[in-house]
């Protein structure tokens, strides 16, 4: 009798919630509150996708059926949120991008091919010498000059000291000169 007892379920609790038929029944109008929020059509279907990610990978289920419209919509409105959220360091990141890397006058005025031919080749070598040189050189180089980090800053984030940083940039430095000569790439004067 008790192993029948055990196997039925109690009267009050509910089975799981068929997420794919709650969706789609509460789609339209959350896809409004999306819109609302995201201005934009394009938008809402990826929003909507994080939207129905969520639901089927939340930690804690739902216990009433009732609770689930309101618990979709503060979770589209998060969802939301966070979108615009990605899409406003996207802007501020492609603008950074577009304002460091805006042509200047002289790219301008240099536009013959022959130019850009050497300029690229020389970009190729330099990419060669920087894959030969030991991976802590190549790393402080690329942190010091990708990023733009002061002498201060690589110091705080590689959590060593400001002379290490010097030294460290100094002997990359030197090597990856080395390298650029011995591709024929720069002269070396002595």
């Amino acid at each position: 009798m008790a192993a029948t007892r055990s196997s039925i379920p109690p009267a009050n609790a509910a089975g799981p919630i068929d997420w794919q038929a709650k969706l789609a029944e509460h789609d339209r109008w959350l896809r409004t509150v999306v819109y609302s929020r995201v201005g934009s059509p394009e938008a809402v279907d990826e929003v909507m996708q994080e939207v129905a990610l969520a639901a089927v990978r939340q930690k804690a289920p739902i216990s009433d059926a009732a609770k689930v419209a309101p618990w979709l919509y503060r979770l589209s409105v998060v969802q939301a949120l966070l979108y615009r959220r990605k899409m406003g360091r996207r802007r501020k990141l492609l603008d950074r991008f577009t304002e460091e890397y805006r042509p200047t006058e002289e790219d301008r005025r240099t536009k013959d091919p022959l130019e850009w031919l050497l300029a690229e080749e020389r970009r190729a070598l330099v990419r060669q010498a920087m894959g030969t040189l030991p991976s802590r050189d190549a790393e402080i180089l690329l942190l010091k000059y990708t990023e733009n980090w002061s002498y201060k800053e690589l110091a705080k984030k590689l959590g060593i000291s400001h002379s290490a940083v010097e030294s460290r940039l100094h002997r990359a430095r030197g090597r990856l000169r080395e390298r650029l000569a011995e591709l024929q790439v720069i002269e070396v004067t002595r």
